[in-house]
């Protein structure tokens, strides 16, 4: 079974640079397959990959969708989504400095 989640973008350079770092970094801890997108239906591109997860810039106000299929699956994309919520763990001071 596949699970989503999906969570806001609310960093002011978007899933770029050290947002796409911090969140590779996390998707690679996970056992699971797992994907991002920008739209429900796709495309789909391996979150594991910093390559293609900075490729995709996404900007701010966006929503990016989280699959996640394997035995860790559930938490894979709940820490995933919480991450991008809690805006990367990145205060207000770095936000702007990508």
């Amino acid at each position: 079974m596949t699970v989503q989640q999906h969570a806001l973008i609310t960093h002011q350079v978007g899933l770029h640079a050290r947002p796409s770092v911090k969140f590779t970094k996390l998707a690679k801890t996970f056992a699971s397959r797992i994907e991002i997108a920008t739209a429900e239906d796709g495309p789909w591109i391996d979150a594991k990959s910093i390559v293609k997860v900075m490729a995709m810039k996404v900007p701010e106000g966006a929503t990016l969708f989280i699959r996640a299929d394997g035995d860790d699956e559930t938490l894979a994309a709940s820490a995933l989504a919480a991450l991008v919520a809690r805006d990367f763990d990145e205060d207000a001071k770095h936000a702007g400095a990508a």
